[in-house]
């Protein structure tokens, strides 16, 4: 009883974003005790840009999946291939490692059809501020209003935990599809490795000759490669140089469903899927990685969900704010797909991850965001 009180103290203390002596106290002991029993040693952190909450846990929209204005009109293999009677099947369909591996191996977040939200708390709800929210505890709203590219004017959890960790520039890395992650991944240039965008690689002969297709087969957007140039990356470099924090971002999902092409946005949610699977194998089969090494998933803006705005997003878009996240690793319990007694906010994803690994989450996000503990063992929500 006396356990259960003094965790209902702290979460009360996390609310109101004070912490008085004695939670402190009890804080600062709950994270030595959890420093000691983490298993997590590396983050993998991958995302895909603008994925519907829609699509990760109801599989094929009924809404959309005949639209022709949609790029549905010569879809019928993909219809049949993805469409069952119920949401259960067909996201399975759909997404399958994870919902066979990912959720019920550790928890998936974001499911408003059993009343779990997780929610966007910037006001823009498009990429820049979506990511800058789930990197540094906090909306940026006067600081980051858009798309611009500026470096982010806030330390990053990627440059927090490169510091804390003693690790060298290498061992904390963004491979991304767009070239805005240039600026959003940090607060100072060179404070991690970044590969963003078409932009050259080298090292091995595989990313010579990635470097070499990712201008040979150009995507039609600025600033973009193809998704799967940027994990075939990504996964060479996570085998050459072995980072203690990765960071895979994808953008095919969010520049199709621009274009109102239903049918790419699908086949991208099933490469996705697959990206998601061919690293956690990579990770399992690697000693120093396996059974020491979390994943956590994560999308920045959710999208509208009528036939008019089921493309869009922003700040005028109602449902935009509405997005999901999951977790697979040693310290996630196997929850599956959870329920969270109160929202969850994209701002508590970078405490997740500091405490996954350990570190102090509080000093960083400052009362902004917590761990979501549905998604760790211990020290949050």
């Amino acid at each position: 009883m006396e356990k259960q009180r003094e965790q209902r103290e702290l979460a009360g203390c996390f609310a109101g974003g004070r912490i008085p002596a004695r939670a402190a106290l009890l804080l600062a002991l709950a994270m030595l005790l959890g420093a000691q029993t983490r298993k997590t040693e590396n983050i993998v952190l991958v995302t895909a840009d603008g994925l519907r909450w829609q699509e990760v846990f109801r599989g094929i929209d009924p809404l959309l999946m005949r639209e022709k204005e949609a790029g549905m009109k010569e879809a019928e293999s993909l219809r049949q291939k993805l469409w069952a009677e119920t949401a259960g099947q067909r996201r399975e369909r759909l997404m399958p490692f994870f919902w066979n591996t990912l959720a019920p191996g550790g928890v998936a977040l974001g499911n408003r059809d059993k009343g779990n939200a997780v929610l966007v708390t910037n006001r823009y709800r498009v990429s820049y501020p979506g990511y800058s929210e789930l990197l540094t505890c906090r909306a940026q709203d006067e600081m980051v209003r858009g798309n611009d590219r500026i470096l982010n004017p806030r330390q990053t959890a990627l440059e927090f935990a490169r510091e804390k960790m003693g690790l060298e520039r290498g061992q904390v890395a963004v491979i991304a599809s767009w070239d805005g992650f240039r600026f959003l991944s940090a607060s100072r240039e060179g404070a991690i490795f970044l590969n963003a965008g078409l932009q050259d690689a080298g090292g091995t002969p595989r990313l010579e000759e990635l470097n070499r297709l990712q201008y040979e087969a150009l995507t039609g957007w600025q600033g973009v490669r193809h998704d799967s140039v940027t994990v075939e990356m990504a996964l060479e470099y996570l085998k050459h140089y072995r980072p203690r924090l990765l960071y895979v971002a994808l953008d095919e999902t969010d520049d199709w469903a621009h274009d109102r092409r239903y049918d790419r946005v699908l086949a991208m949610a099933q490469y996705f899927d697959r990206a998601l699977e061919m690293i956690w194998r990579t990770v399992q089969s690697m000693d120093g990685y396996r059974d020491r090494t979390t994943l956590l998933v994560a999308a920045d803006h959710g999208r509208g969900s009528r036939l008019q705005d089921w493309s869009r997003h922003g700040a005028k878009v109602k449902g935009a704010e509405y997005i999901w996240m999951a977790a697979l690793g040693p310290d996630t319990p196997a929850r599956g797909e959870g329920t969270a007694a109160e929202p969850v906010y994209q701002r508590d994803f970078a405490a997740t991850l500091l405490a996954l690994l350990g570190l102090p989450w509080q000093e960083f996000c400052g009362g902004q965001g917590r761990p979501v503990g549905l998604m760790v063992n211990a020290g949050g929500r």
